[in-house]
Parts: C-alpha cells; sequence; structure tokens
C-alpha cells in the first residue's frame, strides 16, 4: 500500500507543476483533463500526508520514551497509543480511498416507480416512494424532473418515471433498487385490517448521447393525441411519443409535456438510460453468475425494505437495519437509511481488499 502511496503523492506533485505551466493554462481542454485528475488526488495525498506527519510523532515519542522513566514516561505511553489509534484510523481511511471508484457514482439517474401487488393501495404505496424522494433530493439540493407518469384512480401511480441530477446522484441512489415492501391498513378498509401491498423502483444510470448512441435507423417513432386521467387535460393535438427500439423492443413512452418535441427529447433521455442499463447488465451477467455459482445467490432484492406503519417500523433487509421513526423517513429523511448501507459497502470493499 505504501509503494502505491508514494507513487500517487509523485503524480500529484507532477499534475500541480503541470498545471502551473503557461503552455498547459492555455490549452483549456488540456487544462480541464488535468485539473480533474488532480481534484481526484487532493484528498488520497493530504490523508497520507497526514499519515507520514503522524508516523513521524510516534517515532519522535518512541525515542523519547527510551529516555525517560516515571512519571513522563507514562505520558508518553499514553501519547503513543493515541497516535497509533490514529495511525489506525489513518490506514483504514487510505485503504478506502485506494479502492477503485465506481465510475457511475457521480452519475446522475433516472428512477422508475411502479405499483406491484395490491391495487390501489400499492399506487398509493409508489406515491408515497416518489414524495420520500422528492424530499430526500431536496434535502441533498438535487434537481428532480418527472418524465412520465401514469396516475391511478385514487391518486397514487401506477407508474412514475423521473430524472434526479446533482452530485453524486447514483452513489446515494443505487441502492434503492429492488422490491419495497408495506403493511398498512388501507383507507378503503373498513374492518381495519392490515395489508400487506408493494412497487418497484428501479434505478438507471442517465446515459449520455456519448454512453449509447442511438442511430434513427434503429428506432420507431408514432405520435398520438395525449389522454388525461378522468377526462382531464386531455390534448387536442398530436404531442404525445411513443418510441420504439427495434433492436431490443424496449417501448417509451411520454406524453406529459404539451410539445411533441420536449416529450420526444424525455423519452429518448429514458430510452438511452434503459439501454445502457441491459448492456451494462448482459456485460456483468456471466460474471454475476459465477459469483452466485461460487457463493450463493444471496439475492434480496425481491424484498429489500419493508415500510410497516402501524408499528412506525422501517427495515432494510440487506444489512438488517431496523428504524421506528417510518414517519420521519417517509417525509425524506432518508440519509439515515442510505448511510449504513454506504458503510456496510465500504466494510465490504475494505474486507475483500485485505483478502487480495
Amino acid at each position: 500500500m505504501l509503494d502505491k502511496l508514494i507513487l500517487l503523492e509523485d503524480k500529484y506533485y507532477e499534475l500541480s507543476q503541470q498545471l502551473s505551466d503557461p503552455e498547459v493554462i492555455t490549452d483549456q481542454a488540456l487544462f480541464q483533463k488535468l485539473a480533474k485528475a488532480h481534484a481526484a488526488l487532493v484528498e488520497i495525498v493530504e490523508t497520507y500526508q497526514q499519515y507520514k506527519s503522524l508516523d513521524e510523532d510516534l517515532q519522535t515519542a518512541r525515542e523519547m520514551l527510551a529516555e525517560e522513566s516515571g512519571a513522563a514516561a507514562k505520558l508518553l505511553n499514553d501519547e503513543i497509543e493515541l497516535y497509533r489509534e490514529q495511525q489506525e484510523l489513518l490506514s483504514k481511511r487510505l485503504k478506502l480511498l485506494l479502492i477503485p471508484k465506481n465510475p457511475n457514482d457521480e452519475k446522475n439517474v433516472i428512477i422508475e416507480i411502479r405499483a406491484g401487488t395490491g391495487g390501489d393501495e400499492a399506487a398509493l404505496f409508489a406515491g408515497n416512494l416518489f414524495r420520500m424522494y422528492t424530499r430526500y433530493a431536496e434535502f441533498r439540493n438535487w434537481r428532480l424532473e418527472i418524465l412520465s407518469m401514469n396516475e391511478s384512480d385514487l391518486g397514487g401511480f401506477k407508474e412514475i418515471v423521473f430524472s434526479i441530477s446533482g452530485v453524486q446522484v447514483y452513489s446515494r441512489m443505487k441502492y434503492e433498487c429492488g422490491v419495497h415492501r408495506v403493511q398498512r391498513v388501507p383507507e378503503t378498509e373498513a374492518g381495519g385490517r392490515i395489508h400487506t401491498s408493494a412497487a418497484t423502483v428501479a434505478v438507471l444510470i442517465e446515459a449520455e448521447e456519448v454512453d449509447v448512441a442511438i442511430n434513427t435507423n434503429d428506432i420507431r417513432v408514432d405520435v398520438f393525441r395525449a389522454g388525461g386521467h378522468g377526462g382531464q387535460c386531455v390534448n387536442t393535438t398530436d404531442s404525445a411519443v411513443r418510441i420504439t427500439h427495434l433492436a431490443t423492443g424496449l417501448v417509451v413512452t411520454c406524453q406529459d409535456e404539451k410539445s411533441q418535441l420536449k416529450n420526444k427529447e424525455k423519452a429518448m433521455k429514458v430510452l438511452r438510460a434503459r439501454l445502457l442499463e441491459k448492456f451494462q447488465s448482459e456485460q456483468h451477467q456471466e460474471m454475476a453468475q459465477t459469483r452466485r455459482d461460487m457463493v450463493g445467490s444471496g439475492d434480496r432484492s425481491e424484498r429489500i425494505r419493508t415500510y410497516n406503519f402501524p408499528q412506525n417500523r422501517l427495515t432494510d433487509h440487506r444489512i438488517n437495519l431496523t428504524l421506528y421513526h417510518l414517519d420521519q423517513i417517509i417525509e425524506g429523511k432518508l440519509e439515515e437509511v442510505i448511510e449504513p448501507l454506504v458503510n456496510f459497502a465500504q466494510a465490504e470493499a475494505l474486507q475483500n481488499a485485505d483478502q487480495q
């Protein structure tokens, strides 16, 4: 690990010199490329320098201890123990920083929420999830935009698709993918019985045109008149757009905008995200199957989380996390659910790094 840190520190100083070179400064494309590489090394180099400084203090304290006794020796021993604890924490931090980052963590996402088993109650729950993510996006200063939606009779959503853009969106939202189960007494239940319903959440990486190139010959674009729920907001022009990707059979429909052009742009955004997810899933399928063969499935994605309203309880089944303030979490205080998932993933990554 130390050899790698030395090389990264040397690279950091080399990039610092290049960024002060007048020729580099005048070449904006090169300057931005080097500046990005430099910024990626700042945290790890600063942490490594703290580690080295602490190591020097530790060596000095040990040398002094050899010449002391009594109360002075006890103070030095306490100081050495403190340095060791701090050094261990920095060592763990450095190991985490050296683990290759997921290149998608910085990307924006497209989220699809669909009502599952449970009829109208499932659709209402899908609406609750959308509200929760909306509030959480506000907390993180992210931007949320609805791309398409299909409302239910009672005000929930049979399906809603939306994008979230901002800083490190995928790094947090990727943990939301899976089946979310709700247990509560529906408003329409006269007998007060608890019903169990579900909604699925898909988190797709928002693909840029450079990530997924779509040839116009590979798609079919159909336009039609948009229909509103309950006869409301029905367009009198053919503004709704349906795009079919001929090679894969993927179909995306968007009718929320009055402009046909805007609906097409939104539909293309969703199509690119779905194609990217499909391509990446196919690439990793063989690797995932090999892992399942070795360690068993371990796949809990069929039910990642349970929202129990009568007990005000949320349980994340992947890490056996249980919290008893569901009322706050469903209002957008999702960080205390996501942060333990992030920590668990980091701990697993550290363990795997130690075994290699």
